[in-house]
């Protein structure tokens, strides 16, 4: 009897999609809005619904609660790649993302920026009907003749470079730059805070296009330093030490204006017919530095700090932060919520990527998949059952000179950086790694030993897959 109720609810599942995908290509059936909600640095457990008791994150817990929890997301190590990484559903490498991008709009020498003719998920879901809007961070390249307009989106409002001082909006690092975008106008809104400014644009974008099919990416900045929260939230952390003290009033801040977005979503009786994807873009910052020189460009003082303080990020048995390829790195947290369609307050434990999610909305939305290699995999089957294969047998990662290959249990990581923040329960080494390392995920204390020298046939394999990766993807 078991077995044929499973059955059961196996065969109403799969058909279930079949009707949902059914009536996304009915002329008659309105197309879903798509939102992606991006945050910044999130670590990789630092939600309520990822254990995290104290955080309060009451919206994304309620994303949770309303759609399925992932436990083995994975984004990218930075930020550049994974943003490439989740537009394109290709390895940033075939996008020739695997350096910083340009920052600054007004550089005299070009920098990278991701080129024209990558086929992002704005101009495909535009080509189908939508209206497309990016708010927050952009990232993958400051050139203005290369920025979010030129990729699909049709209105864009935020920032082209890495990050910006939420009231002065200026990129911090070096002298400095202004960075502050209304499409292609470079507009100064000093003094006012970012999260809220972009925000409400994303709320305006909602309005405006109620009525017909829409895609709005908003990028939120947080909880990237500089740690500015909103004062609302510093009394949830006062049993807090810091750097989790900081840490946390931003993150609860970001949670706010993702609750916002629900809450307009709701007032205006479209939730239903909208599929949020939430994820973090990579692990949280352990960086640390401050102002160095006098008369910086954002009028800021010199000794200024603005990074991360060492990191307040939580990864639980993960060791690891932003720029490494360690699990705290790499994996991030991610909920998918379609309500009335997709499961509820369910978790699942395949491994998925921020790649997956455009042949997904592709798929959902009867929308034609990019001419071009993807790398990515429609979610549904994973959507529909827990036990459902992962198509991921291998993950494969790289950042300039780093790489890294996980096959099953085992990871590989050649020329790997440990960024283990001073504040973590894991002990911090060097900052170089042991190379090559192999790590053993299912241990009681998974990525603290090398088993490099004891299995030299398992790191001449996983070497072999991403030498062979490499020569595919790399351009």
């Amino acid at each position: 009897m078991k077995l044929h109720l499973h059955c059961f609810l196996y065969l109403f599942g799969g058909l279930w999609v079949l009707v949902l995908l059914n009536s996304c290509n009915h002329p008659g059936v309105p197309k879903p809005n798509v939102v992606i909600i991006y945050t910044d640095d999130q670590g990789s457990l630092d939600a309520g619904c990822y254990g995290a008791n104290d955080l309060y994150t009451p919206n994304i817990d309620r994303l949770s609660r309303t759609g399925i929890r992932f436990t083995q997301a994975y984004a990218h190590t930075v930020c550049c790649p994974s943003r490439a990484a989740l537009l394109t559903g290709r390895h940033p490498q075939r996008s020739g993302i695997n350096n910083w991008t340009q920052n600054d709009a007004h550089a005299k020498e070009k920098g990278i920026n991701m080129p024209l003719s990558e086929v992002t998920l704005a101009e495909v879901l535009k080509e189908h009907g939508y209206r497309t809007g990016l708010f927050g961070k952009w990232h993958l390249g400051g050139a203005v003749e290369n920025g979010p307009l030129e990729q699909g989106f049709d209105t864009f409002y935020g920032f082209r470079g890495g990050f910006i001082d939420n009231y002065v909006h200026y990129f911090l690092h070096g002298e400095g730059f202004h960075d502050l975008w209304n499409n292609k106008e470079e507009i100064f809104e000093r003094n006012r805070y970012f999260p809220s400014l972009m925000t409400e644009r994303a709320i305006q974008f909602i309005e405006q296009n109620k009525n017909q099919p829409f895609f709005l990416y908003a990028a939120f900045n947080l909880p990237h330093y500089p740690e500015q929260p909103d004062s609302l939230f510093i009394p949830f952390t006062k049993d807090l030490n810091e750097p989790r003290k900081s840490y946390a009033a931003v993150v609860s801040t970001v949670d706010d204006k993702i609750g916002q977005i629900l809450d307009k979503l709701e007032e205006l009786e479209i939730r239903n017919n909208t599929i949020i994807f939430f994820m973090g873009d990579n692990g949280h910052s352990t960086e640390e530095t401050m102002i160095k020189i006098d008369y910086h460009l954002s009028g800021l003082p010199k000794g200024t700090n603005y990074c991360a303080n060492g990191g307040g990020g939580y990864t639980g048995k993960w060791r690891g932060a932003k720029g490494a390829f360690l699990e705290g790195g790499i994996r991030v947290p991610a909920i998918i919520s379609y309500p009335g369609h997709f499961p509820e307050n369910e978790t699942r434990d395949q491994i998925i990527t921020c790649m997956d999610f455009l042949p997904t909305i592709c798929e959902i939305t009867g929308s034609s998949m990019p001419d071009c290699d993807i790398d990515g995999y429609s979610l549904l089957p994973v959507i529909n059952s827990k036990t459902a294969s992962s198509n991921h047998k291998v993950l494969y990662f790289q950042w300039r000179d780093q790489w890294a290959v996980r096959e099953g249990k085992w990871k590989l990581i050649v020329k790997g950086r440990d960024t283990t923040g001073k504040f973590s329960n894991h002990k911090r080494k060097e900052e170089k790694m042991e190379s090559p390392y192999l790590a053993n995920l299912e241990t009681a204390h998974p990525e603290e030993l090398n088993y490099a020298a004891e299995y030299p046939e398992i790191v001449e394999r996983l070497s072999k897959l991403y030498d062979n990766w490499a020569s595919v993807v790399n351009k």
